[in-house]
């Protein structure tokens, strides 16, 4: 006897029982296409209002950035000191380094070349977001979570909503880059901006960030009340992935450096 829509939602709920973000679950409807996928938003989001998209390609992944992951201070003191350190050693590698004030730069360079920092990565583009969700991690479910960045800010500055400049708002995002890994009640809240670093990779991705500041690590539904999760099941992953191939997302069309379009050459290829 086929299971009944109330016992369905119950057992997919409880595959994400170990889901660490603090947000709703979309539980309305399986996401086997892109048709489905879509189809959530028009339901869900309002259009008048912008929505930011991440894609994790396991449940337990957790909703803060690289360098705010681990569980002991001196850890997290450690991995945002690097970023200065590799100042030191990229300054004269980098074609066109950012200027010595540009911190935000900076944390962006470190961020592209895979050091931990306080900036966790979104996407304008719900399609890369999904991308996201399926390209690694074959065995295990993924989610796609949905941030409008906006309200997020309105915490912040709630006379003049917005997403925060790196030049208008220095004053707001420039103490962040003081901070060390302490978690402190009254402390710099999860802030959304614009990159200032810009590119190629950021421009095909239509990439945007959340600056974690030291009250909470974290994003929850507290701190944004838009927050929602869309569960990518492990056995539409492969499906999901040609789908998004046919219509120009993939490997070779959001990370343009040459390895990542051999990678997906060979990959075509089966080979």
């Amino acid at each position: 006897m086929p299971a009944t829509t109330h016992e369905r939602r119950k057992q997919l709920k409880h595959r994400y029982r170990k889901c660490p973000i603090d947000c709703p679950i979309y539980l309305d409807t399986e996401i086997a296409s892109l048709s489905d996928f879509f189809a959530v938003f028009s339901w869900t989001l309002d259009p008048n209002n912008l929505f930011w998209f991440r894609g994790h390609p396991c449940v337990e992944y957790r909703l803060a950035p690289s360098a705010l992951r681990y569980d002991e201070l001196d850890k997290r003191d450690k991995a945002l000191g690097l970023v200065a350190e590799m100042r030191r050693f990229l300054e004269m590698k980098l074609a066109r380094p950012p200027g010595d004030n540009d911190h935000l730069a900076w944390m962006q360079v470190a961020q592209h070349y895979g050091l931990p920092t306080r900036l966790l990565d979104w996407t304008q583009n719900a399609a890369v977001a999904l991308f996201f969700a399926c390209c690694k991690d074959e065995t295990a479910d993924g989610l796609v979570v949905i941030l409008n960045p906006i309200e997020l800010n309105q915490g912040v500055d709630a006379r003049s909503p917005r997403i925060f400049n790196p030049q208008r708002d220095a004053q707001i995002i420039d103490p962040y880059f003081k901070l060390d890994g302490r978690i402190r009640a009254n402390g710099k809240r999860t802030i959304a901006i614009n990159p200032t670093w810009n590119t190629e990779r950021i421009a095909m991705q239509q990439g945007a960030f959340t600056l974690h500041g030291a009250r909470h690590f974290e994003l929850d539904r507290k701190q944004a009340s838009s927050l929602l999760y869309v569960p990518i099941f492990k056995e539409h992953k492969q499906s999901l992935l040609n789908e998004l191939h046919r219509v120009g997302i993939g490997e070779m069309f959001i990370f343009p450096e040459p390895e990542h379009v051999c990678a997906h050459l060979r990959r075509m290829a089966k080979l």
